[in-house]
């Protein structure tokens, strides 16, 4: 039975799905969502739960690193999944801000700050020298997916927890927020560029419903957190030269945010066409983490700019949207723990003796 473990431990870790820190995304947005809303019952197990998750995929991703290169390598380079290895930036920062949020600790949120800093500047240089460089490509229509909104996510993702540790650089302190509003432009580019090409695949190409994966509610998550990042800048923010700019981050802020208000009722629709119309099976997969994931930021994007903009009526749909976001990550939880209950072989059961017949 051992072995069988053993087996089953190293075949997980060789076929580690890239984009598995979306798990810590997911969980830490959620977490942050509910003490938004008051839920700190449900914010701090979450918090610490997601802690065990984060040290897990970590010691998985080093042991796939030394154990599995060539095959981890295949991954970054492939259009489809390499891009998941960006929920490694996103979900260090998530954590990070939990820390901020909810710990007030801002010495480890910085040293996660730093540690996603450097995973994004290795990654996203990594990415696209790669996957520009490489000999062989797919065509448009197989090899973009919804996970590439992950070059978003992930650089908005600095500037979120960044500009809660604001107040730690500050000598540096307008030199710092220029730095993080320039990474907040650089994820709205990212986001015009990409959405244009994956609108494109969606309008002109067929999709068949094993196609149209949990990933592309990043089309939403990624304009959710990218409203977070600005409501951030405009609530954290005090160098000078913001007060020219406050009008265009507020603009533009809300912009993305009904933009990502858009997307919602689609992806339902789109979901609904997949798993009810054409009956595709509904199964756990890690993928369904980037599910889970937009709608925890689309809570907190909400809240935040409703703050920033000092309009209270907002606040009513993080207070609905919750619900909504912990269903599915409860439903995901629970697939996840479904899945490793089947996988892992069950200790053989010792059979009682027969008892001897009694004259």
């Amino acid at each position: 039975m051992w072995k069988k473990i053993t087996n089953t431990i190293q075949n997980g870790i060789r076929d580690l799905f890239p984009a598995y820190f979306a798990l810590v995304m997911a969980t830490g947005i959620i977490s942050i969502a509910c003490h938004l809303v008051k839920m700190d019952f449900l914010a701090f197990p979450l918090f610490y739960l997601n802690q065990f998750f984060y040290l897990v995929l970590w010691l998985l991703t080093l042991a796939r690193i030394f154990r599995h290169s060539s095959r981890l390598l295949g991954d970054l380079s492939n259009h489809r999944l390499g891009t998941g290895f960006l929920t490694i930036v996103a979900g260090t920062n998530v954590l990070g801000s939990q820390f901020v949020i909810l710990k007030s600790n801002q010495t480890v949120g910085l040293i996660l700050w730093i540690v996603g800093l450097v995973l994004w500047l290795f990654l996203i240089y990594a990415l696209f020298t790669v996957l520009t460089i490489k000999a062989e490509k797919p065509p448009l229509e197989s090899g973009i997916n919804g996970a590439w909104m992950l070059f978003v996510v992930s650089t908005q993702s600095i500037v979120v927890l960044g500009m809660f540790l604001v107040s730690r650089f500050a000598p540096w302190e307008e030199m710092f927020t220029f730095a993080m509003l320039g990474f907040y432009l650089l994820g709205c580019m990212f986001y015009i560029l990409i959405i244009s090409l994956i609108v494109y695949r969606f309008m002109f190409f067929k999709i068949e419903p094993d196609e149209m994966t949990p990933p592309y509610w990043i089309n939403m998550g990624a304009v959710a957190i990218t409203t977070l990042a600005g409501a951030n800048i405009l609530l954290k923010g005090n160098a000078p030269f913001l007060s020219d700019l406050t009008p265009f981050i507020k603009g533009f802020t809300i912009f993305f945010w009904a933009s990502g208000t858009w997307w919602i009722p689609l992806l339902f629709l789109l979901g609904a066409w997949r798993h009810i119309y054409k009956r595709y099976p509904l199964t756990y997969h890690p993928a369904y983490w980037g599910l889970v994931f937009p709608m925890g930021m689309y809570t907190v994007c909400t809240f935040q700019l409703a703050k920033a903009l000092n309009l209270e009526f907002l606040l009513l749909i993080p207070k609905f949207f919750i619900f909504i976001a912990l269903s599915a990550w409860l439903i995901t939880i629970f697939g996840l723990a479904y899945r490793l209950g089947t996988t892992f072989p069950k200790a053989p059961t010792a059979k009682r003796p027969k008892q001897l017949k009694t004259v």
